[in-house]
């Protein structure tokens, strides 16, 4: 039997304040390396298995890339993006298609609405409709099909668990992480999701974190590459007024949020945290894992407050502000 997160393993990480009443309680698990990789702060039980989703986009395009991809900049950053759809995300994307000979056909996403709001309302004036391109997760697509066609790999069936790029990308998710996968499921963009440890999901973030782009290691050189490439271009990695981009502009940091919660977060000085809020909900996700770098004093409380802030943390009443979503007093 897998040893998933639990009710049991789980502690309050934030709290849903309307108008001086606790309405409800958010609670998971969250771990905090420092900028050596050593554990100094858990919250929970952090060696419970837990479905990384879109935080296991970062290892997943490290994989990539020593497979053979090459990329920079803005292409390199949505790479490891869950983008909101806009035409300027589409745009970068289809570059990284372009360069390679191939086309949004060649995507195995499913069609997708932007969840940017404007986008989507355009789309629909202009009797648009759902696209492969515009799903969240086409950026990391069109990675995995540049290292296909990079190292000669048929790009049919790319998502298959059995084809040599994601047989790739689980030795180098278990390299990261220093454990081995313990189930594989199917993520929401039809891609493997790999199992592991909310321990093990910080320890490979670390790594990628902390890498010099000076590194003797490929590995090292092209992870120190991807987070510098998404901290210099901080719209790539989700999209304006989203909580990666927020905490990105705000904090320098390298946060990826994934689906159900998830949320792994690197400070300029290689802290790191990643946590998982056991009901799923990502709502106060980006304003724990800053606070919990904050206690370590790898980000100021300032600019924790600056994120806070900008944040849509808000809870409304009759259209006015009533309350707000805050970290929990106790971590």
């Amino acid at each position: 039997m897998l040893e998933t997160l639990t009710v049991r393993d789980a502690v309050e990480l934030a709290i849903v304040e309307r108008s001086g009443f606790v309405e409800s309680r958010h609670a998971g698990a969250a771990i905090v390396l420092s900028p050596e990789g050593e554990v100094i702060a858990q919250h929970g039980n952090a060696d419970a298995l837990i479905l990384p989703r879109s935080s296991l986009k970062p290892l997943q395009a490290v994989a990539s890339l020593t497979a053979g991809a090459v990329l920079e900049g803005e292409q390199l950053a949505l790479g490891t993006a869950s983008h909101t759809g806009t035409d300027r995300h589409v745009e970068v994307v289809r570059e990284i298609l372009t360069a390679a000979g191939l086309t949004e056909d060649d995507l195995a996403c499913p069609p997708a609405w932007p969840s940017d709001t404007a986008t989507r309302r355009e789309m629909i004036r202009d009797h648009a409709g759902e696209a492969r391109i515009r799903m969240n997760c086409s950026g990391k697509h069109a990675l995995m099909l540049r290292a296909c066609v990079a190292t000669g790999w048929p790009t049919a069936g790319y998502l298959d668990s059995a084809h040599p790029l994601q047989v790739h990308i689980r030795e180098v998710v278990e390299r990261l992480t220093g454990e081995r996968i313990a189930h594989t499921a199917v993520d929401g963009c039809g891609a493997p999701v790999h199992a592991i440890t909310l321990a093990g999901l910080a320890r490979g973030i670390h790594r990628i974190g902390s890498a010099s782009e000076r590194s003797p290691f490929a590995l090292h050189r092209v992870a120190g590459a991807l987070v510098r490439a998404v901290r210099e271009n901080p719209w790539t990695i989700a999209g304006p007024g989203e909580p990666d981009t927020i905490a990105v502009e705000t904090l320098g940091v390298f946060a990826k949020g994934g689906a159900e919660g998830v949320m792994v977060m690197v400070a300029p000085d290689a802290t790191t945290v990643a946590l998982k809020m056991l009901d799923g909900s990502g709502r106060a996700a980006a304003v724990v894992a800053a606070t919990l770098l904050a206690r370590a004093g790898a980000v100021s409380e300032a600019d924790v407050a600056t994120l806070t802030a900008a944040l849509p943390l808000e809870i409304l009443g009759g259209g006015q502000p009533v309350g707000r979503v805050r970290p929990a007093a106790g971590i």
